[in-house]
């Protein structure tokens, strides 16, 4: 692709290191900028920049915030001794759209996978297990993508969990295998939620 910029270059090379984002569909959204008001590009580099300078991770959940504690943490009504465990604030989002929910998140900040040099060590698994420790916690649900990195990270988290008194849970599998949490239609993740089985009896069908 010849660029007769490198301005234009080098903001096209930027925009495509985005997931999901070619120099094709970097340059047509780059262009775009150009054609919009000036304020318009102002106003979105001064989001960016806020977000990067001023974003939180929740201290109890890990999710991303506002605030030191996020508002479902903070949020006296929801239930304190559940836990669903997603891997990222997508599945937070796509989970609470369903209104079926009304414990608490533990987000890992990804998958374990070996391929992509992502081991036990570069989650939030740690915080988990100290809280499943704690004795305040009643119930975790496993809320990960139906993929293989999913379920190798569902099983560390279990194995680890080994002699600690607390009920462990998967969403049914209405979500279907290889399937992405956050793409899933709000009724079959609703009903994945309310219809969890015990962990122990996703492991003798899988």
């Amino acid at each position: 692709m010849e660029f007769s910029s490198k301005l234009l270059e080098n903001a096209v090379y930027e925009m495509s290191q985005l997931p999901g984002v070619g120099k094709r569909t970097a340059l047509r959204l780059v262009l775009h900028l150009l054609r919009q008001p000036e304020t318009q590009t102002q106003h979105l580099v001064k989001a960016l920049g806020t977000l990067r300078e001023e974003v939180k991770f929740c201290k109890k959940c890990h999710s991303i915030s506002d605030l030191d504690v996020c508002d479902i943490c903070s949020n006296p009504n929801r239930i304190q001794d559940v836990i669903c465990v997603v891997e990222d604030i997508r599945d937070v989002m796509a989970i609470e759209s369903t209104s079926q929910y009304k414990g608490l998140y533990h987000v890992l900040g990804g998958k374990i996978s070996p391929m992509d040099g992502i081991g036990p060590q570069d989650l939030k698994i740690y915080t988990l297990v100290e809280k499943a420790k704690s004795g305040e916690i009643k119930e975790l649900i496993f809320a990960l993508s139906a993929t293989m990195e999913g379920d190798t990270t569902n099983f560390y988290i279990y194995k680890r969990l080994e002699g600690v008194e607390i009920k462990t849970s998967t969403i049914a599998r209405g979500i279907g295998v290889n399937d992405e949490l956050e793409y899933a239609d709000e009724v079959t993740l609703g009903r994945s939620i309310i219809n969890r089985i015990p962990f122990e009896n996703a492991l003798k069908s899988s």
